[in-house]
């Protein structure tokens, strides 16, 4: 580990402990227990251990997280914006106590790190969300992550660096804060601008950064965050094809590309601080800010908030800031100008990064004059046509509600269709082959459906239809199944609103008779809640129409999306008619 001032930036507090430590700590037989990382808490454990997060040495304890949450300070004073923090499961921190130690791992059970741990509380997320996001709305991507994808646990610490995460992915382009300073001394750039960017790059962006470097005589660093950002995002093997076109079309310029493993929280103004941080980190003199840096899809923070944050805290941040107001394209002119160099007499056109985005999984044609045909390309080859991506179809209600029947009806009309591989994940079918080792406790039945939402989420990402046919009680554990699947294609949430009482009266398994007498616990509808979909795309009450009629009615709104083709009128027999199902929206 080292505290040492670089020639660019300030100093660097690199946790990775030396060679012999960590063997050391592999060998001791004193770790409390294993931890395996999130994506998120992978990313922060890098960045922490790599010296991107300097100062800090660890995850915040509760002292440094009150004040970083409250005042953005940490408790001794130093400006930090955002709390980086590790969640736990509730049973897992339950088994420690302050002064043990814990091991860090990465999905493949890899020990990466040890954590000291120093304090152990359970925050107020609603706090937090206030505070750091200026909004309790889980339409916010980080409100929602937050809520419902946070452990309510937090364990604060000391980093014990072993092992730096493996990436075999483009390893040229990944630097540590400690290897981009030195490269950046060895080239002799003084004064380097940093552009943040978690979407691919249209050709205002490339406008904007040539600006940017003239406007402070620097040299330009593209920084890409590669780590967790919004669900709806290109994945960043697409993104980095994306910008090294980008590079290659700029070759005479000085631009240096280099990967950020950052987790984005989305958190606006607050996450525009941490990014000025960073790049201080990295050393960056400078860094781009343009009106809705750092801010998730929707109006949650005003236009150029961002701007305004950097401009009240630019002397303690150690780096400068380049503001940009939003950049148009003049056809009369064939260039990008700002807002305040434009005239009433031109044709002006604006599209953002998000619009781009949008452009390419909307199918919308994308002029040359907004993207380089070679970075279209690869967006278009990242994002098929509707009718060729995946699609999962999924069901949830009570036991007995009619929900494998119904997937069975489905399941049969699209295979007599014909032209795409289905496969059906009926609770108990799942249960047996997936799931058997599991209870029906709620953190064993959350795990039940988040297995199924990952084998679905495969399927959909490999073009396929999966048919998931669970009870699903809980929100937001069908929440987490809709954002695993969305990353890779369509997702089309069934709700099965047959009631309660009819379910129970046909209880061909004797299922609710064992829960009313006590045998079975924590069964949903009896003794434990069922969580009612709030935006499900259709809604089917069993009692009031056929397996086949409600198929049909599930086949029409895959129809009008256009998920698995615009002409296929051959669904249904010509004696069904049109169900009672309920079209809630598409």
């Amino acid at each position: 580990m080292s505290n040492l001032n670089l020639p660019h930036g300030g100093a660097l507090t690199e946790r990775l402990v030396p060679p012999d430590q960590a063997m050391a700590w592999r060998k001791q037989k004193k770790l409390k227990g294993l931890w395996p990382l999130t994506l998120r808490q992978l990313c922060d454990l890098e960045m922490i251990m790599s010296g991107a997060f300097s100062p800090l040495t660890g995850f915040l304890k509760r002292s440094d997280y009150d004040a970083v949450v409250t005042r953005m300070r940490l408790q001794d004073g130093t400006f930090w914006p955002v709390p980086i923090t590790l969640d736990v499961a509730e049973n897992f921190a339950e088994k420690l106590s302050v002064g043990d130690a814990i091991g860090l791992t990465d999905a493949d059970g890899g020990l990466l790190a040890a954590l000291k741990v120093e304090d152990i509380w359970q925050p107020d997320l609603s706090q937090e969300a206030i505070q750091v996001y200026q909004t309790q709305d889980v339409g916010h991507s980080g409100v929602a992550r937050l809520f419902s994808r946070s452990h309510k646990t937090y364990l604060g610490g000391t980093i014990y660096g072993l092992e730096m995460p493996q990436h075999f992915d483009f390893p040229h382009l990944r630097h540590t804060p400690r290897q981009l300073r030195d490269l950046l001394a060895t080239r002799g750039w003084s004064r380097v601008v940093a552009f943040q960017t978690r979407n691919p790059m249209h050709r205002g962006h490339v406008e904007l950064i040539h600006r940017a470097a003239r406007a402070v005589d620097g040299k330009i660093l593209l920084h890409p965050v590669v780590g967790e950002t919004q669900a709806d995002d290109f994945d960043h093997y697409t993104r980095m094809r994306c910008y090294e076109h980008v590079q290659r079309r700029n070759a005479d310029a000085d631009m240096l590309l280099s990967m950020l493993p950052l987790a984005m929280r989305m958190a606006g103004p607050r996450e525009a601080l941490l990014h000025a941080i960073i790049r201080k980190n990295y050393g960056c003199t400078h860094l781009i800010v343009g009106r809705d840096h750092a801010a998730p899809t929707g109006h949650f923070y005003p236009p150029y908030a961002a701007q305004e944050s950097i401009a009240q805290h630019e002397d303690e941040l150690g780096i400068k800031m380049v503001p940009f107001q939003e950049l148009s394209y003049v056809k009369e002119l064939d260039t990008f100008l700002p807002q305040e160099e434009l005239e009433s007499d031109q044709t002006v056109l604006t599209v953002s990064g998000s619009e781009l985005r949008r452009c390419v999984k909307d199918q919308v044609p994308i002029p040359s004059w907004l993207a380089y045909p070679e970075v279209v390309e690869e967006l278009r080859r990242a994002h098929p046509t509707n009718e060729k991506q995946g699609v999962t179809i999924f069901f949830t209600g009570f036991s007995g509600a009619g929900k494998s029947t119904i997937a069975k009806a489905l399941l049969a009309r699209l295979m007599v269709a014909g032209g795409r591989s289905v496969t059906l994940l009926d609770g108990d079918i799942v249960r047996q082959n997936l799931s058997s080792e599991l209870g029906f406790s709620r953190a064993h039945r959350d795990l039940n459906i988040l297995r199924i939402g990952f084998v679905a989420s495969e399927i959909t990402k490999h073009g396929g239809v999966a048919i998931c046919a669970p009870i699903a009680p809980y929100a937001a554990t069908r929440r987490k199944v809709r954002e695993m699947v969305e990353e890779h294609g369509w997702f089309i949430e069934v709700h099965v609103s047959t009631s309660l009482e009819l379910c129970e009266a046909r209880d061909r398994k004797g299922l609710y008779a064992k829960a009313r007498a006590g045998v079975i616990k924590e069964f949903t509808g009896i003794n434990d809640p069922y969580e009612v979909p709030e935006h499900p795309q259709l809604m089917i009450d069993t009692a009031t129409c056929t397996p086949l009629e409600a198929a049909d009615s599930i086949l029409r709104v895959l129809e009008r999306q256009r998920c698995l083709g615009a002409d296929r009128r051959d669904w249904s027999t010509p004696n069904t008619v049109g169900s009672t199902a309920t079209l809630v929206s598409t």
